[in-house]
Parts: structure tokens; C-alpha cells; sequence
């Protein structure tokens, strides 16, 4: 007989581990990630957002760890999942990243090392970490790239698009070698409304920023869908991704983008 559809869904008796989670996407997706039962582990370098998610969501009932954790030093990576040992996670979602815009030829190695470091260098740490945990009992890995890097549409990004094919390169990878116990898939967003991007939006305006206010116009002009989406609509594909509900989608490239890469 086929499982129930809430049973599928449900992610009870599970742990996740969120990067990323003090705010947008990453807060969306431990919300609905606790919604359906999950325990999760949070971390974030933002602490004090980080305790705000952590109180909406164990109203959910669930138990909420958080830590605090500069994801770019491979040292505190390596702290975490020592503290983790014993309660390592059934679900690895890494969504933390930056979204710095520098001149290609104004960067330099500070600058770039940087950037790697959180938005690539992270994600292979982490999820060296969970497969050396999980091969033998079975996982799901949620890796989160972006638009840019398939269509680059925004200028002084060079460094970002290059790190987010690599995340799509490193779950691709992780999904042939493992796929017999890990499901590993990566979430392309794109037109998100985080706090990041209303940040960058404002600034825009308050700065006259015009390259930056056409660039905004012209990104929504192309939206088939004819507007930004919200962070939880993301967190909604995640946890189809977390789900049994997707017990049989391996290495597979998800956009969630009101359909810009389809333009």
C-alpha cells in the first residue's frame, strides 16, 4: 500500500542542519522545516536573528540548537561537527552565502578568498562532513546556488557566479558517488525578496545608484511571472527536497525563480 501524503511529508524523527538562518530563506526554511516535525540545528554568524528563529520555531514543538559559526574558517566548520557528534543531521540544507559586488578587475585575493570561502569552500567542507557521517545510513543534502550562475544578468559578480556553479558541480558530484544512501540536489532561487536584496534595493535608491536601480527594473521586466517571490516560497521546494516525497530526486537542479532562467 502507498505511504499517506502526510506521512511522506512529515520530517518527523528527523534532524536538519540550516546554514544560513538567521533571516530569509534560511529562516522560512527551518520554519517549515519545524512545521513538519523536524529537530534542527541553526547556524549563523548573526546570533541575535539567530535566537529569533529559534523562538519561532520551537513553537513548533521541536528542539532548536543554535550556533554561531564563521562558515568561511574551515576550523570553525570542523568545531561544529565535532559539538555534533552523537546528533549528526539526517539533512544537510546549506544556504549561507554572500552577495558582494566588486569590479572583476578590482578584485583581489583578500577580497576573492573571502567570498570563496563562504559561498563554495563552505558548502564542500559541510558536505564532506555529513557524507563522512551519513554514507552508510542515508541522508538528503540541499545545496542552494543561484540564477547568476547560469544566466549572469548583474555586474561585479564574476566571483559569486563562479561560486555558485561550483555548488551545483559539488552536489552533482555528491549525488553520482553517493546516490545509493545520499540524495543530494541543489535549488537555484532567483528574484528572491530577502532582507538582502530589499537592503540592496534601498540603497540603490537613497545612493541615485541609477546602474543599480536599471539593473533591478530590467531583472523585473524579465520575470514571466511579474514579480519578486517570497523567501518561504523556497522553503516550500526545500522541503519537497527533505521529503520522502522526493525519495526519488537525485542530483537533479531545481530553479525556484518565477521562471527568469526560462526568458
Amino acid at each position: 500500500m502507498e505511504r499517506p501524503i502526510s506521512e511522506l511529508v512529515s520530517l518527523r524523527g528527523k534532524r536538519a542542519l540550516i546554514t544560513g538562518a538567521a533571516s530569509g530563506i534560511g529562516r522560512a526554511t527551518a520554519l517549515r522545516f519545524a512545521e513538519a516535525g523536524a529537530d534542527l540545528e541553526l547556524v549563523d554568524l548573526n546570533e541575535s536573528s539567530l535566537e529569533e528563529t529559534k523562538e519561532l520555531a520551537e513553537k513548533f514543538g521541536v528542539e532548536v540548537n543554535i550556533h554561531r559559526v564563521d562558515l568561511s574558517r574551515k576550523v570553525e566548520v570542523d568545531a561544529l561537527w565535532k559539538a555534533l557528534e552523537g546528533r549528526e543531521p539526517d539533512i544537510l540544507v546549506n544556504n549561507a552565502g554572500v552577495y558582494w559586488f566588486k569590479d572583476f578587475t578590482e578584485v583581489d585575493e583578500g577580497f576573492y578568498e573571502k567570498a570563496m570561502a563562504i559561498n563554495l569552500h563552505s558548502v564542500f567542507w559541510m558536505c564532506q562532513h555529513f557524507v563522512r557521517a551519513r554514507k552508510d545510513k542515508g541522508g538528503v543534502i540541499i545545496n542552494v546556488s543561484s540564477i547568476e550562475a547560469f544566466l549572469p544578468f548583474a555586474k561585479g559578480l564574476v566571483h559569486y557566479d563562479t561560486a555558485k556553479l561550483g555548488v551545483v558541480a559539488i552536489t552533482r558530484a555528491i549525488a553520482r558517488e553517493y546516490g545509493k544512501r545520499i540524495r543530494a540536489n541543489v535549488i537555484v532561487p532567483g528574484g528572491i525578496e530577502t532582507e538582502g536584496v530589499k537592503r540592496l534595493k534601498k540603497e540603490a535608491i537613497m545612493k541615485f545608484d541609477m546602474e543599480k536601480i536599471s539593473i533591478s527594473f530590467n531583472f523585473n521586466a524579465r520575470l514571466p511571472m511579474g514579480r519578486f517571490g517570497q523567501p518561504d516560497e523556497v522553503a516550500r521546494v526545500m522541503l519537497f527536497l527533505a521529503s520522502d516525497l522526493a525519495s526519488y530526486v537525485n542530483g537533479a537542479i531545481i530553479p525556484v525563480d518565477g521562471g527568469f532562467l526560462s526568458t
